[in-house]
C-alpha cells in the first residue's frame, strides 16, 4: 500500500506564492511519475504539472511560467512551487504518484493524496 500526504495549501492573496509538498510512504522502492492535479468547484480535475523519475517536467498551459514542479527521489517527495497566484488557481490540489508493477504483478500502481485546498482571493 502506498500513501500520499499533501501539505502547504492555504489562503493567499492574488500575486502571492505557496509551496505544496507531497510525501509518499509505504512499501515502495521506486516511483516513476509524480504529479499535481487540481479540481475547482464545478470543474473537471485537471493535470497541473508532472515530473518523471529522471526529472522531465510538463505543465498545463495555464500555469506554465508561474508554477514549478520538482522532486526529491530519495525522500519520495514532490513539490509544487506556485508563484503569481491568480483567483483562477483556486482549487483542491491533489498529488499523484505512479510506480512500476510489483514483483509478480502486471499492472502499474498509482496512488492519490486526499487533497489540499488552495484559495486565492483578496
Amino acid at each position: 500500500q502506498v500513501q500520499l500526504v499533501e501539505s502547504g495549501g492555504g489562503l493567499v492573496q492574488p500575486g502571492g506564492s505557496l509551496r505544496l509538498s507531497c510525501a509518499a510512504s509505504g512499501s515502495i522502492f521506486s516511483i516513476l511519475t509524480m504529479g499535481w492535479y487540481r479540481q475547482a468547484p464545478g470543474k473537471q480535475r485537471e493535470l497541473v504539472a508532472g515530473i518523471t523519475h529522471g526529472g522531465r517536467t510538463s505543465y498545463a498551459d495555464s500555469v506554465r511560467g508561474r508554477f514549478t514542479i520538482s522532486r526529491e527521489n530519495a525522500k519520495k517527495t514532490v513539490y509544487l512551487q506556485m508563484n503569481s497566484l491568480k483567483p483562477e488557481d483556486t482549487a483542491v490540489y491533489y498529488c499523484n504518484a505512479e510506480g512500476p508493477p510489483i514483483t509478480g504483478g502486471t499492472m502499474k500502481w498509482d496512488a492519490w493524496g486526499q487533497g489540499t485546498q488552495v484559495t486565492v482571493c483578496s
